[in-house]
């Protein structure tokens, strides 16, 4: 099938002349980023532990609820955006020379599917079922729920699945958007990330200039429901910061990238962060953002390569981020269930804080148990196709 070699395709040499190096980096599974990935999910947990909805909150003091609102109200937007330039960018440093389409997507269904659809089940039973109609509950299954451009329908069921809706166009346009962007020629990849980036900061400025600003979303989104749905969910809009994870993998492999060092590249995604409070929301969730996420993935990758060390490459952060998976999807069971089990009482901000330790703890222990009986082995299992054995020979032995 044709498909099947568009993984398999050579990619353009670094042309020659004077600054043009051809850096080869080694076949690391880069622990950095792997590490990187529990901050990431950790950060998606801050957000949803801070929504200002009875079924969540914890804190009885308002004043502290609202400083906690204001601390998180961006952060489920960072790391979302992390996990799909990094899923680009790991996947593009990864590629095996001559791997085929269907080998890819056989591995990337396998690998998140099962947890999907075990996170999809415990929402149904525990609290989504009581009031999910049939037909959003089977599109969130389908992972088609966010082609709907209703907010009801694609933060349905497990709220944060929604990704994996966008992740799973990514893994299907893999194959032939990383075979055209291996085409460009070096000295232009620079060219190209640019572009990407400002892509992705035009979007909310499209959304909120042609999209209606009517209804609004309930929470002070201040955006509408459409807009929020163009600007944040919609997957062919998501595959730009996908994109940019390939270039910027395609850029460090070819010797073209700047490393500012993974320091320079956190204190500016901290300063981006901190930039979300005066703009407007759209654009808070991630094009103040964007541009230090590729760096501070950059920074890891190349630390990695150059055996560098890095505080995201030790055995509890990199276990932590194989577990990350699992507790991305598993987070926002937990905290409603623990608000629903602890009844409706509120609490001081120490017992508050308390409370979401041990959400953290809890939502942890789970996932090591879904990576352990779950992920990990059917990964192993399903990953490759079972070889047959061999034909046995009749041939009798020569004497």
């Amino acid at each position: 099938m044709a498909t099947d070699r568009l993984l398999a395709q050579p990619g353009p040499r670094p042309a020659g002349g004077s600054g043009a190096r051809t850096t080869q980096p080694s076949a690391s599974r880069l622990p950095s980023l792997t590490g990187l990935r529990f901050p990431a999910a950790l950060a998606v947990f801050a957000y949803h532990a801070a929504l200002p909805i009875p079924t969540l909150r914890f804190f009885a003091d308002d004043s502290t609820e609202f400083r906690f609102v204001d601390l998180a109200d961006q952060a489920g937007g960072l790391g979302v955006a992390f996990f799909f330039v990094l899923s680009g960018f790991v996947l593009t440093w990864s590629a095996r020379p001559g791997d085929t389409a269907t080998g890819f997507w056989r591995r990337r269904l396998v690998k998140i599917v099962p947890n999907y659809v075990v996170a999809w089940a415990l929402a149904m039973v525990l609290f989504a079922g009581a009031y999910t109609p049939a037909r959003t509950a089977v599109l969130n299954l389908l992972m088609v729920q966010v082609w709907i451009p209703d907010f009801n329908t694609y933060f349905s069921v497990d709220p944060p699945s929604w990704s994996l809706g966008a992740e799973l166009v990514f893994y299907l346009s893999f194959p032939l958007l990383h075979r055209a962007l291996r085409r460009i020629r070096p000295e232009r990849l620079l060219y190209w990330i640019g572009g990407t980036v400002a892509a992705i900061v035009a979007t909310p400025a499209l959304a909120y200039l042609v999209l209606p600003d009517t209804p609004g979303v309930a929470g002070g989104y201040e955006s509408s429901v459409v807009q929020y749905w163009f600007a944040y969910v919609l997957p062919p809009v998501r595959l730009l910061d996908f994109a940019l994870g390939i270039l910027v993998a395609l850029a460090v492999r070819s010797g073209r990238w700047r490393d500012i060092g993974m320091v320079w590249s956190g204190l500016l995604l901290v300063a981006g962060y901190v930039a979300t409070r005066w703009v407007p929301y759209l654009y808070a969730q991630r094009a103040t953002t964007v541009v230090p996420i590729a760096l501070l993935v950059a920074a890891a990758a190349i630390a990695d390569r150059d055996g560098r060390f890095t505080i995201f490459r030790n055995r509890a952060m990199t276990w932590l981020g194989e577990i990350s998976f699992a507790f991305y999807l598993l987070h926002f069971i937990v905290l409603t269930e623990l608000r629903d089990l602890l009844g409706t009482r509120m609490y001081s901000t120490p017992e508050g804080i308390g409370l979401l330790l041990l959400a953290i703890g809890i939502t942890v222990l789970l996932s090591w148990v879904l990576y352990r009986l779950v992920e990990d082995p059917i990964t192993k299992r399903f990953s490759s196709p079972r070889r047959r054995p061999a034909a046995a020979t009749t041939a009798r032995p020569t004497p």
